[in-house]
């Protein structure tokens, strides 16, 4: 069934509202869920919109290209994990970049053809490539690292912001050239150089930046998703594009702000870019023990306890700890302790990760509470459990200038009487940093896979305790 393009344009309003209440949907975890439903709804209208528009003239492609993605969607929704949730979200950046150089590519060569090309167009073109292109290659590296077949460690070399603002400049000026002549030959240097640029950006970023990264990405996914919009003539795509984009760079902004960091630092260079950190704070280690604990002892202090304080970081992710957790929570509140979780701004591999896994296990979201509202607590509690996390609890941050996380803002666990680590080695953080609170009076570890351990604290609590 054909549709107007009146008609046309007012489902394509309605999709963009609902777009908009989705995104303040998801701004309090209380209210995610209707978020991501809205959303939904307003992608669902959208489509359908599109397909039953004038411009549509065959569906055997589309058809057939819908039906391969609902297929591979479907297959990664089921089987994804969520600890491989961010790389699987910069994967999908990824497609969005490539898409808009397919398309802009695509575009290009049929108006040639037709002998339509004017340079407000090929200005279109232009920016859809090169955004799409850095949007591109920039995701795969992300995935790489997450994914662990790149080092999560920054790559730098002598000359390389230099390289980066010179490769900038001659993708830019071949798409100025690009747009006043046409020249096949600026199109594939300018998309070559548009696909080195984003690699060149993100290798130098080290782990510990890596969420603000994918939220820089997301950012840019949106940019290059507008950019198509204005290639194809859809107000619904240049909205949808502008809306990503928009809250992708403004989430990036929040984050480095709670990190203490510039977001220009940060994509041009980042956490962990500075050598020599890790060898000040493994220095450090070396002249001081190492106390190890037991469950036992645990769970001694933390059912006598007053406050009890949680700081789930990407060990618990990988453990699927977070629903021991919340049965460990439940039996300490029957014993009347009172239990809060706290979360780092940069904690896991992407914004929101922690939360959303505690979410999961209907962690009630009264109890999640974020870095600034939760460091003053530190001090007057009495036991904090740190569930797989390292470098947002680590006082080198605060302590040592030669480290590379030097300067972001930390969870300060130290404080608490007595502070338990569960963790399967001593292998530093994401970032390769050694975490001196290890080595302080009041803090033991207890080693081991965080899951199995906390069971055994819950069993320990089931039977009596102490």
């Amino acid at each position: 069934m054909e549709i107007s393009a009146n008609t046309q344009a007012l489902a394509y309003l309605v999709s963009a509202i609902l777009f908009i209440l989705s995104l303040k949907g998801l701004t309090h975890p209380a209210s995610a869920r209707r978020g991501n439903f809205l959303g939904m709804l307003g992608m669902a209208i959208a489509i359908l919109a599109t397909l039953a528009g004038r411009e549509v003239q065959s569906y055997g492609f589309i058809i057939a290209g819908v039906t391969a993605g609902a297929l591979i969607g479907g297959v990664l929704a089921a089987r994804v994990k969520m600890t491989a949730m961010p790389q699987l979200v910069a994967a999908l950046h990824s497609f969005v970049g490539m898409a808009a150089v397919l398309v802009a590519i695509g575009t290009f060569l049929n108006h040639q053809v037709a002998g339509t090309l004017n340079p407000v167009l090929m200005g279109e073109l232009s920016a859809g490539i090169v955004i799409g292109a850095i949007t591109f290659s920039g995701s795969v590296i992300a995935f790489g690292k997450l994914q662990g077949l790149i080092s999560g460690a920054p790559v730098r070399f002598a000359g390389q912001h230099a390289l980066n603002a010179a490769i900038a400049v001659a993708a830019v000026g071949l798409a100025i050239h690009f747009a006043a002549t046409g020249s096949m030959v600026s199109l594939t240097l300018m998309t070559i150089l548009s696909f080195v640029l984003g690699f060149t950006l993100i290798i130098p970023i080290g782990g510990a930046d890596m969420p603000v990264i994918i939220s820089m990405l997301n950012s840019y996914s949106g940019w290059a998703a507008a950019a198509t919009g204005f290639t194809l003539h859809n107000n619904l795509l240049i909205i949808v594009g502008a809306l990503v984009g928009f809250s992708g760079a403004i989430l990036s902004y929040i984050m480095c702000r709670a990190m203490n960091r510039s977001i220009v630092n940060v994509v041009f260079g980042g956490f962990g870019s500075e050598s020599g950190g890790g060898e000040a704070a493994g220095a450090v280690a070396a002249e001081k023990g190492v106390k190890t604990a037991s469950v036992e002892d645990a769970i001694y202090w933390m059912e006598d306890a007053n406050r009890v304080i949680i700081v789930p970081g990407y060990g618990m992710a990988v453990a699927q700890a977070q629903h021991a957790l919340k049965e460990l929570l439940e039996l300490l509140e029957e014993r009347g302790v009172e239990v809060k979780f706290a979360i780092h701004p940069v904690a896991g591999r992407m914004p929101g990760h922690m939360n959303v896994l505690l979410a999961e296990a209907d962690i009630p979201y009264d109890h999640v509470f974020e870095m600034d509202e939760i460091n003053p607590e530190f001090a007057s509690t009495d036991v904090v459990l740190v569930v797989g996390a390292n470098d947002v609890v680590n006082p080198a941050a605060k302590s040592d200038p030669s480290s590379p996380i030097y300067g972001m803002p930390i969870l300060e666990a130290g404080k608490a009487k007595h502070v338990y680590f569960l963790k399967r080695s001593m292998r530093p953080g994401y970032s390769g940093v050694d975490n001196l609170l290890f080595y302080q009076d009041n803090v033991s570890l207890i080693f081991g896979d965080a899951k199995d351990t906390i069971e055994k604290m819950v069993t320990e609590l089931k039977g009596g305790g102490h």
